[in-house]
């Protein structure tokens, strides 16, 4: 039965999820005791008795009113109370009418039945709330058959040992339905939170290894990288040690020329110079991989794109080349100049661009392999903007493409379209979960079969 416009009459749309159920639960048992009462009102009425039917009767009408106040109020603790309250008190009083325990098993079946419901539909606490009332309802309803019940065919002292008995057993045998369920339930949250934690700890792993996998594959193009400004470093050192040789020659000449001088210390400044920016450039890829392959903290920087973007285009491309050396493709860079920086945890956006590199090489490579097209060159770009208090960067690739069908899945954990082996189905899922929870941002992917790829990522920034 589909009861979404009963529970959005009662107001329970907008609360959270969890209240919500709280509260349908509620509703429900609610439901399911003013059924027991109806059936009661007709057994009743079968047997002949005018006046207890009557009594049933009011309490499945206490309990729509009691729904009428909670639309009109909204007070569900209000609910609560009155519902609690009337449960026990309507069984209370059609005991009394009866004349005492002999004649009567509504009472008995009433604190039975409030406790057990409350298990069944909600919670422990609501459960031990109706228990309380309960053992309260039984030890009123044992004094007054004990009291004022002169017309009881048992003894007095039979009345009294039942009327504690009754209760003991009852209260005995709920206390430990609900301690069981209660030990149970903690049991099952224990292990809950235990699965948790190892489900945690294993993402974790997995996303370091990810991270790792990836800095591998990318070892020889960062070793071609850092290659080249020692290159530089080593040539302007050899160069400078000829000028420095030629400084001094000049210097022990009877007679030096301090022009000759002049320009060969300006020589040296200017090779010193060369050598201290490609040291840093060394530095900087270094820097790069370090922070690549450390866990993120998460804290967000000022970071520039157009930087990563470069820095990572070239980095998967060489990675490449050092399998296949026979590899080349055109890289089109297209940044935007003046770009502002944005808002980020710069290892993990260097993450996601490099994942996104890696696999536009890789589709481009495989492209490349078929050789049904001779004419085929490959092709990997990105390109920046700013639009409208968002930074954009696409990275193309002029690869197969991905099919319609699966289009939808590639950012699903664990999937993969590269054979076992040569991928984990992780990068693409962690590239989007840090781009869209991580960055508030998005990241989607266009392509056509035969034609392309093209993935872009919107980050919020302001231009600066």
């Amino acid at each position: 039965m589909q009861l979404r416009p009963f529970w959005r009459w009662l107001g329970f749309e907008a609360l959270p999820s969890e209240e919500v159920k709280r509260r349908t639960t509620a509703i429900e048992m609610g439901i399911f005791m003013a059924t027991g009462g109806l059936v009661y009102a007709l057994v009743y009425a079968a047997l002949g008795f005018a006046s207890l039917p009557l009594m049933a009767l009011l309490y499945v009408a206490s309990f729509g009113l009691n729904l009428l106040g909670l639309h009109l109020t909204g007070r569900f603790g209000l609910y609560e109370r009155v519902q609690l309250a009337s449960a026990l008190l309507f069984p209370l009083a059609g005991h009394v009418q009866l004349g005492g325990f002999q004649n009567s098993s509504m009472l008995v079946l009433a604190v039975f039945l409030a406790p057990a419901a409350a298990l069944l539909f909600n919670s422990v606490a609501v459960a031990r709330r109706y228990f309380y009332a309960a053992a309260v309802t039984l030890i009123l309803a044992g004094i007054w058959d004990y009291c004022y019940a002169p017309d009881e065919r048992l003894p007095r002292l039979v009345l009294a040992v039942f009327a504690v008995l009754s209760p003991l057993f009852t209260f005995t045998i709920l206390y430990f339905l609900m301690e069981s369920f209660r030990r149970k339930q903690e049991q099952l949250r224990a292990e809950l939170q235990q699965s948790l934690d190892h489900l945690q700890a294993t993402q974790a792993q997995l996303v370091q290894r990810e991270k790792m996998a990836s800095l591998g594959e990318l070892t020889a193009g960062i070793a071609h990288e850092i290659q080249n400004p020692l290159n530089f470093v080593n040539n302007f050192a050899d160069v400078s040690t000829e000028l420095l040789d030629e400084l001094r020659e000049e210097q022990l000449k009877p007679a030096p020329d301090p022009e000759l001088a002049a320009e060969l210390l300006a020589d040296l400044r200017q090779n010193l110079t060369k050598i201290t920016q490609h040291g840093q450039r060394a530095g900087s890829i270094v820097r790069a991989m370090l922070a690549h392959s450390r866990t993120s903290t998460g804290e967000r920087q000022p970071t520039d794109l157009n930087a990563l973007a470069d820095e990572y285009l070239r980095l998967a491309y060489h990675g490449l080349r050092a399998k296949d050396k026979s590899f080349n493709a055109t890289l089109l860079p297209d940044l935007a100049p003046g770009l502002p920086l944005v808002p980020g945890v710069s290892a993990d956006l260097g993450r996601v661009l490099l994942n996104l590199f890696t696999n536009a090489f890789y589709a481009v490579h495989q492209r490349q392999r078929m050789g049904a097209e001779p004419a085929y060159v490959p092709t990997v770009g990105v390109s920046t903007r700013a639009v409208a208090g968002y930074l954009e960067v696409r990275v193309y690739d002029n690869g197969p493409g991905i099919a319609a069908d699966i289009k939808d899945k590639i950012f699903q954990p664990f999937f993969t379209t590269k054979p076992t082996g040569e991928g984990t189905g992780l990068g693409l899922s962690l590239a989007h979960d840090i781009i869209v929870q991580g960055h508030g941002g998005t990241l989607t992917a266009e392509s056509v079969p035969g034609t392309g790829t093209t993935f872009t990522i919107t980050l919020p920034g302001q231009a600066t």
